[in-house]
């Protein structure tokens, strides 16, 4: 029997997937008529399980309890990480989806709780979700004096002091961590100092710049616990991941211990790589259907895909990019279940971030019991939630990783059983390459997790929280790494801290405002105008985009219209409305160099990484019919700028060598601007990110590199990585970027080539035939680099729906419409991000200040 506890289903469930999951395949691909949607079925083999001896310490009141949730022996990886975490190893288990990594922490935790009636445990989960399931795993082991509890921004004020005194199980996040634990660690001195477990669940979330300030949230923590006495044991888990014990070694700022061998048993799972066919031409009306073939939306196929597997009463879950998405993707499956069978549609329901608290909680409720056959979600979901019972797994559009789309299509099949998972591509230069190149999807190793706790960007304000804390100490410094001395002498310098013989002073009484999640602002209220019902929050990152005056705000199935924004109050006021239309925010960007990292001097083409600040702001909506993505009208914003400094990539070609390449100056705008589009697309192949998490910028004459330049940059304040990597494997990506435009079969370009969905200038102008001849003139200049073999697909999914999806001013790839070309022909093309400048014909930027 599979160590993870296993429950029925309950009343209300969906029927078991009788039929193998091949054979509900053939029916969902007979549901088409002519081209077959599916390019590639892979065939994941089940495979036995290797149990394990219980490890002599586990007492047996747990192996009881155990026993009594299903679990009758521990797998040999569960037992192996749970003797390393016992004898006070740290220690990471990266392992597969449904491998029973709760059993690798519980048992030296629960087994520690139960000896020492004094011991504590901290378990840190990225999602309220998780946390929320595990607490329902612990508690119901209905161990004594365990008393588990989640302490989170859900959490009743009334509870919380209870939790603080009582608790020896406290089930939290980062963001509480470091916003309410932490600040107030004097109030949880009793908690602290009989700290024995510290576990970090799926932590290969944790990358990027969010990955980067977590890692010295964990380093606060142990900071406070050595001032307590205590030294806890860091018990991680992880899905597989390439050097998981590098990564967590970063993470935690400790030597870690990795365990990798999945020894736990497995269900076959039937892979399809599934392409929307292309739209007859009238449907295309209004869709520039001249211009490109246009494929239906992976949105309406998810939801056509959803609604068949629950008329066929097979459990499905179907995740989807954004929350709007996911928001779309639910309506119209109910809206087609309804009209089959009335009353069906009350069967599939949406899952987001931003719902209350209580609507969560009772979704989870109702798809574990069966009540719900279909949920479309955003990456919520994705973690470690127990979903015994589900059949089948719908993954709308490349969630960004290998590790997330196993992780995903892992949801499925839990219990042992065949399970269905399908890819859906969307009409997006990597999507379409996936699906044509299972190679790059199957038999791969996963992606490393990256992150970098010396960012400057992050180390500064976290040594501010720290010192905010309780004074640092030289030591302290070391605790924090590389650069902490120097950001410690940029605060002082500031005017943040104070320096003293006994270390550095915070100078202000308030706390410094840090988001661990750069949503870039606090959470924006959405309030029913008519009633001053709550419907939910929205970051305040994406709030620009998705809530600005008279924009489609969509919830649970309810369609909404913004009728105000009040940053200031952090208040949206909206009221009830059903338009046959939705909204598309457009933003504008400018891009200026502020220095030079490195750079490749190769003749006619510059090649360049360095920082860049940009300045994007929200200046207007489009409006599209929904049946037709006619556009109806553009609408001006009045929202404030934005500012970011980054590090960018980017490369220079000079004029004279575009001309003999026969790519003629008045075409130079529209081959920049395809080329910098599925760059963008293309960089996930190589650098662990999305295309939501970079951005783009591309001009014929930028004025601090005096040639035509295509930027690529970073989302993120002071970087992330991606544009690092970028430059280290420049050869390889734009071979792959050169490569998916020629070889895409249509005639001026799509969205599967050089069409950007979040084009600030309407995909305008565009060549893809000057694009491939630019690439050509770089890839022939460049040095080959034989290192940087095309990589695994790999990328972050980002909260936010419109992240790095601005442009320049100009023709761009953002969503913002630029003014006219200047004279002369400088006319910027972008899609929020930064390109440099090098190579013969073009300047070396000055770096700031000279």
């Amino acid at each position: 029997m599979n160590p993870a506890a296993t429950v029925s289903a309950g009343p209300g469930s969906g029927r078991p997937l009788t039929a193998a999951p091949g054979d509900l395949l053939r029916r969902l691909r007979a549901r088409h008529h002519g081209t077959d949607p599916v390019t590639h079925v892979e065939r994941v083999p089940a495979r036995p399980g290797q149990p394990a001896d219980w490890p002599r310490w586990v007492p047996e009141e747990l192996r009881a309890a155990l026993a009594g949730r299903g679990v009758v022996a521990p797998w040999r990886h569960q037992a192996e990480a749970a003797e390393l975490a016992y004898a006070g190893e740290h220690v990471v288990v990266a392992t597969g989806t449904a491998s029973g990594k709760s059993l690798a922490y519980q048992l030296p935790a629960l087994a520690t709780l139960l000896a020492d009636p004094r011991a504590t445990v901290l378990y840190l989960a990225p999602t309220k979700a998780l946390a929320a399931d595990q607490l329902r795993a612990v508690a119901g082991l209905e161990l004594d004096g365990v008393r588990p509890a989640t302490y989170d921004g859900d959490t009743p004020r009334t509870e919380r002091e209870w939790i603080r005194r009582h608790s020896r199980f406290v089930l939290t996040n980062p963001d509480m961590l470091h916003h309410g634990i932490l600040p107030g660690h004097a109030h949880w001195s009793g908690f602290l100092r009989r700290l024995a477990y510290v576990v970090v669940d799926e932590c290969h979330t944790y990358r990027g710049v969010f990955g980067s300030h977590v890692a010295h949230v964990l380093r606060r923590l142990r900071r406070q616990c050595a001032k307590y006495g205590r030294t806890p044991v860091f018990v991680l888990a992880s899905a597989t991941s390439g050097d998981p014990a590098t990564a967590a070694g970063r993470l935690t700022g400790l030597p870690v211990t990795a365990v990798t061998e999945d020894t736990s048993p497995r269900g076959g799972v039937t892979f399809a790589l599934w392409e929307p066919p292309l739209l007859p031409s009238a449907d295309a009306a209004g869709s520039d259907a001249d211009l490109r073939q246009v494929r239906r939306s992976a949105l309406r196929e998810t939801a056509d895909l959803l609604a068949d597997t629950v008329a066929e009463g097979v459990r499905t879950l179907a995740f989807v990019r954004s929350r709007r998405g996911a928001e779309v993707v639910a309506a119209n499956a109910r809206r087609a279940l309804d009209e089959a069978v009335p009353g069906l549609g009350d069967r599939v329901a949406a899952y987001r971030a931003g719902y209350l608290r209580e609507e969560r909680r009772e979704l989870e409720r109702a798809l574990l019991h069966g009540d719900l056959l279909g949920l479309a979600s955003t990456n919520a979901l994705e973690l470690g939630v127990d979903l015994v019972g589900l059949d089948a797994v719908l993954i709308c559009g490349w969630p960004g990783t290998r590790a997330s789309l196993w992780q995903q299509a892992g949801r499925a099949g839990r219990s042992g059983d065949e399970a269905l998972a399908v890819l859906v591509a969307r009409d997006d230069p990597l999507d379409t390459y996936l699906v044509h190149h299972p190679e790059a999807l199957f038999g791969r190793p996963v992606e490393a997790t990256v992150l970098d706790p010396a960012n400057p960007y992050v180390l500064a304000p976290q040594l501010a929280c720290a010192a905010s804390e309780a004074p640092l100490t030289p030591a302290d410094l070391e605790l924090f790494g590389d650069g902490a001395k120097e950001a410690v002498d940029s605060l002082v310098e500031a005017g943040a801290l104070r320096q003293r013989p006994t270390g550095w002073y915070w100078r202000h009484r308030e706390r410094p405002e840090v988001d661990l999640r750069g949503s870039d602002g606090a959470p924006i209220c959405v309030v029913e105008a008519a009633t001053g019902r709550l419907l939910g929050t929205v970051d305040g990152g994406s709030s620009h985009f998705l809530i600005h005056p008279g924009a489609v705000y969509l919830h649970q199935g309810v369609s909404y219209v913004v009728d105000s924004l009040d940053l200031a109050d952090g208040c949206a006021l909206v009221h009830a409305e059903e338009p046959d239309w939705s909204t598309h925010a457009r933003d504008v960007t400018s891009l200026s160099v502020a220095s030079v990292r490195s750079y490749v001097d190769a003749g006619p083409v510059g090649l360049f990484l360095g920082e860049v600040d940009v300045t994007s702001q929200v200046v207007s909506y489009q409006r599209r019919r929904i049946a037709s993505g006619e556009v109806i009208d553009t609408r001006p914003l009045d929202l404030p700028a934005r500012e970011l400094r980054t590090v960018a990539v980017w490369f220079t070609v000079s004029p004279q060598s575009l001309a003999l390449a026969g790519v003629e100056a008045a075409d130079i705008p529209g081959a920049l601007h395809a080329a910098e589009h599925a760059a963008i697309g293309l960089l996930p192949l190589m650098a662990t990110c999305d295309r939501w998490d970079i951005g783009g910028l591309s001009t014929a004459v930028h004025p601090d590199t005096e040639a035509p330049t295509v930027f690529v940059y970073d989302g993120h304040p002071g970087g992330a990585g991606f544009a690092e990597r970028a430059y280290g494997t420049a050869a390889a990506w734009l071979r792959a970027t050169r490569d998916a435009i020629a070889e895409c079969g249509c005639e001026s370009g799509c969205p599967s080539c050089v069409q950007s969905p979040k084009c600030g200038n309407g995909n305008n102008p565009l060549s893809k035939s000057d694009a491939v001849r630019v690439l050509d003139v770089v890839l022939a200049n460049l040095p080959a680099d034989e290192s940087a073999a095309v990589a695994s697909p790999s990328g972050d999914v980002a909260q936010g729906d419109d992240l790095g999806s601005v442009s320049g001013p100009g023709s761009g790839s953002g969503p913002g419409p630029g003014p006219t070309a200047a004279a002369g022909g400088a006319v910027p093309v972008g899609d929020a991000g930064r390109d440099g400048v090098g190579g013969s014909g073009a300047k070396v930027p000055r770096q700031a200040g000279q």
